[in-house]
């Protein structure tokens, strides 16, 4: 493509105000994850979650800011073909030395694509694929850095990598931790291999922090063997840190990094190779979700969709609607052969949901901001995407067509899907009951009532609690993941209904005392929940609080006081408080153990 002498200036300066709206961005974003370090170590853990919450708007708020400059300054709507396609290739050329080029790539995207039709969404255009390589891109600081214990020994290599993150905190007693951690890796590998000359322990320079937890995130190659491993770093009640885990086993690493919990607060000069390395200890974790973790969640759906490009071309099944029981506000479907759930918000809502379609956006929109707890599946939300039409069974392109006819259009080939959310797939609750064992709903059935307890501690209620709405992730987990009736729990009015004042009050077909529409009575619950005899058994052997407004109440006022509840993403047996728990106080001259 040739481009004229008049063009030329123009494409360069939309490339050029482009990369400064990159920039601008990328810096706050790492300011933000800069200071998650001092608020560690200051214990606001109120400001974690903040930092959390605003950062999921930094990303659209300078988007549109660069929209704008191209509308005022270049007249945008106007631009050519030629100098749009000039801009992209000036901009490939700001890319060449850059620390973040597939992020900015996919800035260019979010910028054009507000402004070129449809038709334009071509690699012409726009960066269908990437155009710059992430591989060895070099760092400062460093994306990691190497230890190698044979120099100083394995314990004291440990111990000066946790001195190394320079928290401004003392330890409650290094020592004993470090030891802890030794002797967890010992009974791990059954016994310790024989260290090669040249054993090195691989970590990543900035820690991972979430809740009132940073990670240590590492690895260890010892000749032709690697093992990752993170250290988890806490506040004590003394207000010293001290270590409280490692965890060295790859599934329940990949669990850190799981969709269902707040997105990590990291900083990251290259974040490709932090992404690069979490994908050397997390082989089977996609790109696209450890992206989304780190905070960049933009080009987490960039990477995902395509992944999702990619196996449609290696793939021949067509999206049908997904199994379990119909909602009244969203369709869902799936393809068979990819584990996700496609979900869009029909156009009429069923008789009993009084809300809007803004409405429901801004509950998924919710979900992304507050600390998920593991117990909430995030949302991947995509607007205008095009799939091949003939992926969809007939049955379902029907039901588009009479339910939600304002989100779709049909052009040629494709179908394009106007509004839409993605999630990982899951067995419904419902569905999972139906078929299991004594065993299984008892622990199905304790496992749903730890999720709504948890969410309530974390100022989610969940609205519409009907198993239907809940989901068994693969490790037995359950997952809570229908968003259009969630509310704040301080939003909320927990009450207890009233005594009847006679016989006939109580028969009425009317409740006999008022209901505001923030009113919320736990025991209503169990009508609707508790119907089988042993989901009944289970529920009330477990979870018979949730009936009592009062768990509610006090659950609100935890909240209001602004208490921050521990939670942790990995079982309690494996805190070496309770892993070391019958050994003996530590002696004169060392620190005593931590209140844990």
């Amino acid at each position: 493509m040739e481009t004229s002498t008049n063009e030329k200036p123009v494409a360069q300066a939309i490339a050029q105000a482009m990369i400064e709206g990159f920039n601008k961005h990328y810096r706050i974003f790492r300011e933000t994850s800069r200071r998650a370090k001092e608020s560690y170590e200051a214990a606001d853990w109120q400001g974690q979650l903040s930092a959390v919450r605003d950062r999921v708007q930094f990303y659209d708020d300078r988007v549109n800011e660069a929209v704008q400059r191209l509308h005022e300054e270049f007249n945008a709507e106007s631009i050519d073909d030629a100098t749009w396609q000039a801009a992209k290739l000036h901009f490939i050329g700001l890319l060449i030395n850059h620390k973040q080029p597939e992020l900015a790539e996919t800035f260019f995207n979010s910028v054009t694509t507000k402004i070129l039709l449809r038709e334009y969404f071509s690699n012409e255009y726009i960066f269908t694929r990437p155009a710059i390589s992430t591989d060895y891109i070099e760092s400062f600081p460093p994306t990691y850095s190497s230890y190698y214990p044979a120099d100083e020994g394995l314990r004291s290599t440990i111990r000066r990598i946790v001195e190394d993150f320079d928290w401004q905190l003392p330890f409650e007693n290094l020592d004993r931790d470090v030891g802890y951690v030794m002797r967890t890796v010992e009974r791990h590998l059954g016994e310790w291999p024989k260290m090669e000359v040249n054993c090195q322990l691989q970590i990543l320079y900035s820690a991972f922090y979430r809740n009132k937890t940073a990670y240590i995130i590492g690895k260890a190659i010892n000749g032709y063997q690697e093992y990752p491993f993170v250290i988890a770093v806490r506040h004590g009640s003394s207000g010293m840190l001290y270590l409280d885990t490692i965890l060295l086993d790859t599934w329940r690493i990949s669990l850190l990094f799981s969709l269902s919990r707040a997105y990590f607060l990291v900083d990251m000069e290259v974040p490709s190779g932090y992404v690069q390395f979490l994908r050397s200890i997390m082989p089977n974790k996609p790109r696209s979700e450890l992206y989304t973790m780190i905070g960049l969640g933009k080009q987490g759906k960039t990477n995902f969709f395509r992944d999702l490009v990619a196996h449609l071309r290696h793939s021949n099944d067509q999206f049908i609607e997904a199994p379990g029981i119909r909602g009244l506000v969203m369709l869902v479907f799936t393809l068979p052969s990819y584990p996700y759930v496609f979900k869009i918000i029909k156009d009429v809502f069923g008789s009993s949901k009084n809300m809007d379609r803004a409405t429901v956006k801004k509950k998924y929109l919710l979900v992304r901001q507050v600390d998920r707890v593991g117990r909430m599946a995030d949302t991947l939300e995509f607007s205008n995407v095009a799939l091949p039409r003939s992926r969809f069974h007939p049955d379902l392109i029907a039901q588009l067509r009479q339910l939600a006819p304002s989100v779709i259009e049909e052009a040629g080939d494709s179908l394009v899907i106007k509004h839409l959310y993605i999630e990982r797939r899951m067995t419904p609750l419902n569905l999972y009951l139906d078929k299991a064992t004594e065993e299984q709903v008892d622990h199905a059935v304790r496992e749903y009532g730890q999720a709504i307890s948890e969410l309530a501690i974390a100022n989610i209620f969940p609205g519409d609690m009907l198993w239907k709405n809940f989901g068994v992730t693969r490790y037995g987990r359950v997952v809570f993941y229908d968003y259009d009736e969630i509310e704040y729990m301080t939003d909320c009015n927990f009450r207890k209904i009233p005594p009847a004042p006679n016989e006939e009050a109580e028969m009425a077909s009317e409740p006999w005392y008022s209901v505001g529409p923030r009113d919320v009575f736990p025991e209503e619950f169990a009508t609707f929940l508790l119907g089988q005899p042993r989901i009944r058994k289970a529920f009330m052997k477990h979870h018979r609080k949730l009936l009592d407004a009062r768990f509610w109440q006090d659950a609100q006022q935890k909240i209001r006081d602004g208490y921050v509840e521990d939670f942790y993403p990995y079982p309690a047996e494996l805190r070496f408080c309770n892993a070391f728990a019958d050994e003996a106080p530590a002696s004169s001259g060392q620190a005593a153990a931590p209140p844990f």
